[in-house]
């Protein structure tokens, strides 16, 4: 899949780089679990006699509809020659499509995330930033294109405090110019589609401007958003989300945004230059700044994406691969997982108190260490090799007990910091708030074996609520990601990256891909990811069953979040242990998207959100799905 980058870009990336909402989760594995067409068991996924009734239909997708052939639409579908998942169906058929014209993974993800700018722009878009996760099949390695957000050279390290010193309330502070961070999603697009791509930029960009500009039906979540974002949105943002009388769209209006088609028109034609110089960046940062804001033209300018060496460790005989700092996201979830691995939980049952109880412990532990430790390595000395240090985890897991807590979580208690080799003493750093944000993940494989896992965001739900006028997309709200009190590494500093917890995350077995994951969801984006790869493979689950299976949350501080099915009994027997419980459940964590690689493909998307797995199979043969597990039932 790799390819010579043009020289052209290649000079100008080295010069530049010189420089919630909570939604129900349908009763989904009690309604259709026990229905084998709900997994396609015994018949064939797609459609037809005993096809799944979780198709959605998308339309207006030149060459892609779910009764074509060689695509199989659903929850959780089965295919030999590519596979996409993601929060949108119609953003998963224009992947899929790609796919079936002879395009790459990395193809199919930058043609996805352009559409999810025009038809998710409550979750993510070109306004935004993100992680890809890479895995190229001819080179055989796996590499990460970085387009985390900066903070502009005019940020302060205070710019988050009131005039008396304190914290302003996030609500608040996610509105305001200072929230904004210089956006990436561009450039990480043009910088995977120069190393990796084989498509020209104009294919992959068609798809979204066409749905721009013609329109599309707008779903339920979208209408959501609006009604619930509405009273944050700027007048561009109102005016672009309303109908013609003025009203919040609503769920099957039609959402026209030619803005937005005209933007994408001048980045089909000019590429990342026509974003982060000229009218658009100057309309930008003329946003920016009338709601209070430093950025300026320079920043636009001066903006690059990394290329970063994945974080990487053994876990079970297979290897985690992720998205390393600023992202705390996969180095937390191999914290995690290790030191599961060390207790031994897959001795007990699924839904045991033990079970949730060592989770609840080892998610402390870890995000004690994460509060106190991560931020970006360019501006943080984050001692990263001692915090995945195998001793100093083993040391962690032992004081893990079942039937104790590891502080006096009733009496208000926070587990504390670590101290991992290469490190004196904790700083006692000032806790931060517990963000709920969200964003996009999808995961496309290809037919050749290269894999892409890529979380995208604009940090809350419609961002800072500030569209750029004419231009027609979201701003970010990411530099709320940094503590807003300036102590500890994820200070606010000028040009520096907040500290994520996305997670785009690639499970390797023989140094081979076998499962693609990632979730949105702020902070719980970590738990979301960690427990369902521990679903997947220490308790052998199908993809959809490991991502749809509840899950608990918790920081270094009480409480526990629970999703709807975590059982009552389970959380009485842990309050005996010292546990301390939300009173009323979350409803859902987190929106994974999943793609499971063997034989065949098998990709699963998370039903909280309406999402949809698409297959291809370049025959037109559907393989049948069956379950089929990789922990201990196997």
């Amino acid at each position: 899949m790799t390819r010579q980058s043009d020289p052209k870009a290649t000079e100008k990336r080295s010069v530049r780089r010189s420089e919630t909402s909570r939604l129900e989760r349908r009763a989904f594995l009690g309604a259709l679990g026990a229905t084998a067409g709900a997994f396609g068991i015994g018949a064939t996924a797609g459609t037809g006699a005993g096809a799944p009734d979780d198709i959605q239909k998308a339309t207006g997708i030149p060459g892609f509809s779910c009764d074509k052939r060689q695509f199989t639409c659903g929850q959780q579908v089965t295919a030999a020659d590519g596979m996409v998942s993601s929060v949108d169906p119609i953003a998963s058929g224009v992947a899929a499509t790609v796919l079936r014209e002879g395009g790459n993974a990395v193809d199919a993800a930058i043609a996805l995330q352009y559409v999810l700018t025009v038809t998710q722009p409550h979750g993510s878009g070109i306004g935004g930033g993100g992680f890809m996760v890479i895995y190229d099949a001819d080179a055989d390695e796996v590499s990460v294109v970085n387009s985390r957000e900066r903070a502009p050279h005019g940020a302060t390290e205070d710019m988050f405090l009131d005039e008396d010193g304190d914290p302003i309330p996030f609500s608040e502070r996610i509105q305001m110019g200072e929230a904004v961070g210089v956006p990436g999603t561009v450039m990480g697009l043009e910088t995977a589609r120069d190393l990796h791509g084989s498509r020209p930029r104009q294919r992959l960009i068609r798809p979204a401007i066409d749905l721009a500009r013609d329109g599309f039906p707008v779903d339920r979540v979208f209408a959501e958003q609006i009604a619930e974002n509405w009273e944050k949105f700027n007048e561009a943002a109102k005016e672009a989300y309303s109908d013609e009388d003025g009203n919040p769209l609503t769920e099957g209006d039609t959402h026209v945004n030619t803005d937005l088609a005209d933007t994408l028109e001048w980045i089909k034609w000019w590429g990342a230059d026509a974003f982060y110089e000229g009218p658009i960046a100057d309309d930008l940062v003329a946003t920016v700044q009338a709601a209070g804001g430093s950025m300026t033209a320079d920043d636009l300018s001066d903006y690059d994406v990394t290329l970063d060496e994945p974080v990487r460790a053994e876990w079970n005989d297979l290897e985690i691969v992720g998205q390393p700092l600023p992202s705390s996201g996969p180095s937390t979830v191999i914290y995690i997982l290790k030191l599961l691995e060390s207790l031994d939980i897959g001795q007990y049952d699924l839904r045991s108190p033990e079970k949730y109880h060592l989770i609840a412990e080892a998610t402390s532990l870890a995000w004690a260490d994460r509060n106190e430790y991560m931020g970006d390595p360019e501006f943080a000395d984050v001692p990263i090799d001692g915090l995945l240090d195998d001793e100093y985890l083993a040391a962690r897991a032992e004081r893990i007990q079942v039937g104790e807590t590891l502080a006096d979580y009733e009496g208000g208690e926070c587990v504390e910091a670590g101290v991992p080799p290469g490190v004196d003493a904790p700083q006692a750093t000032t806790s931060p708030d517990t963000k709920y944000g969200s964003t996009s993940h999808f995961s496309v494989v290809d037919g050749d074996g290269n894999a892409v896992s890529y979380t995208s965001t604009i940090e809350q739900f419609m961002g800072s609520g500030m569209m750029v006028p004419g231009r027609g997309f979201m701003l970010n709200n990411e530099l709320t990601d940094f503590n807003a009190v300036p102590d500890g590494p994820n200070k606010v500093e000028p040009w520096k990256r907040p500290l994520s917890s996305m997670s785009p995350t690639i499970v390797m077995r023989d140094g081979v891909p076998e499962f693609t994951v990632g979730s949105p969801g702020g902070w719980t984006i970590i738990t979301s990811v960690a427990q369902t790869i521990l679903h997947r493979y220490v308790y052998g689950l199908d993809p959809l069953e490991a991502l749809t299976e509840p899950i608990v949350f918790t920081t270094e501080c009480p409480p526990i979040t629970w999703e709807d099915g975590v059982p009552a009994s389970a959380r009485e027997a842990t309050e005996a242990f010292g546990q301390v419980w939300r009173d009323e459940s979350d409803g859902d964590i987190g929106n994974v998207q999943v793609i499971d690689i063997d034989d065949e493909l098998t990709g699963a998307a998370d039903p909280t959100r309406d999402g949809q797995a698409v297959g291809f199979d370049r025959s037109g043969w559907h393989w049948p799905t069956g379950k089929r597990g990789h922990g201990k039932t196997d």
